[in-house]
């Protein structure tokens, strides 16, 4: 099974371009971040004619969240838990069976932070972030696969970015952030493109501006973090860069992890 991130930054605008790489790549399931759209306005019809289940958790303009996949999910949930007050849509998890079980797969879109001085967004980064690591925690403690997928906004390591210097103090890369993510890790998760790979100048995100892209000026945000049972079943990972230089690209690309997993027959589309 093909499993897959991808931040489109906006659906409307990249729905020929989400189409053509559903249609190229047939992945099983699909996490989107920052689809920039109410529930309503997804363009569903698109992509279930393409043989996909399509499960939202929409916001008007801003952020927003998806799953899609080829099988059905038995349990769809939206919004992380602990805090009753957050109305921002970055968190929809769902449940699919599959041959001796299930597996658990979660989109994420985890807030950028910037500007890092600002009183209000990098404490609701940081704070998001630990209510990611009790969730996550919670999760574990069911013992099943578990693939938390999306746009972390968090630049792992100095590797992971074309330039520490010029990230130095971005919320992205701040030390604050890489340790927030790492307490993530150090329940037991892998990053299965770390899994699979140590090679430098891999990326996931290259900005519009200044000629980011034809110079390689990327940044690896976009990340797929596997319980045990499910890093015990990953085979490969894979990073579509060649998305970037399509027409009206995102400024993300997808990211894709193949695991030795059979969809239950029953569950099929």
């Amino acid at each position: 099974m093909k499993i897959a991130t991808w931040n489109i930054n906006g659906v409307k605008a990249r729905i020929d371009n989400l189409r053509q790489w559903l249609s190229d790549t047939s992945p099983d399931i699909v996490c989107l971040q920052e689809i920039k759209s109410v529930d309503e306005g997804f363009p569903r019809l698109e992509i279930e004619s393409l043989g996909y289940h399509v499960e939202t958790h929409g916001q008007k303009g801003f952020n927003g969240v998806v799953i899609l996949s080829k099988l059905r999910p038995d349990e769809v949930m939206r919004g992380l838990p602990g805090d009753e007050t957050d109305e921002q849509s970055r968190y929809i998890e769902a449940v699919f069976s599959v041959d001796g079980g299930v597996i658990r797969v979660a989109s994420i879109y985890l807030p950028n932070g910037n500007p890092s001085d600002d009183p209000v967004k990098y404490p609701y980064k940081l704070a998001w972030m630990e209510r990611l690591r009790r969730h996550a925690e919670a999760c574990l403690l069911l013992e099943e696969p578990l693939i938390l997928a999306g746009d972390y906004n968090v630049i792992p390591e100095p590797h992971d970015c074309y330039d520490p210097a010029a990230w130095a103090t971005d919320a992205l890369f701040l030390p604050q952030t890489r340790a927030a993510f790492r307490r993530l890790e150090n329940l037991g998760l892998t990053d299965a493109v770390r899994a699979t790979t140590d090679a430098t100048k891999l990326y996931s995100f290259w900005d519009y501006q200044a000629g980011a892209w034809p110079k390689n000026n990327g940044i690896r945000i976009d990340h797929l973090l596997l319980s045990p049972e499910a890093a015990d079943r990953l085979v490969s990972t894979k990073i579509d860069a060649q998305v970037r230089a399509w027409e009206k690209p995102s400024d993300h690309v997808p990211v894709i992890g193949t695991f030795n997993f059979q969809p239950a027959a029953s569950q099929a589309a």
